[in-house]
């Protein structure tokens, strides 16, 4: 007899209509919310309330939040540096879509 094991989960859709709230965002994470509150602080993600109980955030925001996640956790650096990071990560981005566009990159 073979046993098989399913693995299920579960996804949302973020946007604009179904924003996380703060504590939704730290649980995604694996944090606390005074770690939500250090990429707002910092600026990795961009709130538009000023108390934390308010503030939503959209899949863009997941995004870098898991990505300086990644980054604190797997290579022990900072928010700070992360930060940097991912603002380099995005200007690249940008770039090559800019040579792309332009025929000067395949």
């Amino acid at each position: 007899m073979t046993r098989v094991t399913v693995a299920t989960s579960t996804t949302t859709t973020l946007g604009t209509m179904h924003p996380l709230a703060t504590e939704e965002l730290a649980h995604a994470c694996g944090v606390g919310i005074d770690w939500v509150a250090q990429l707002v602080e910092i600026g990795i993600v961009e709130v538009s309330s000023p108390t934390p109980a308010q503030w939503r955030f959209e899949s863009a925001d997941l995004q870098r939040a898991l990505a300086a996640r990644r980054l604190e956790r797997d290579f022990g650096i900072g928010l700070d540096a992360a930060a940097l990071i991912l603002d380099l990560q995005r200007e690249v981005r940008r770039l090559k879509a800019t040579l792309r566009a332009q025929g000067l990159e395949d």
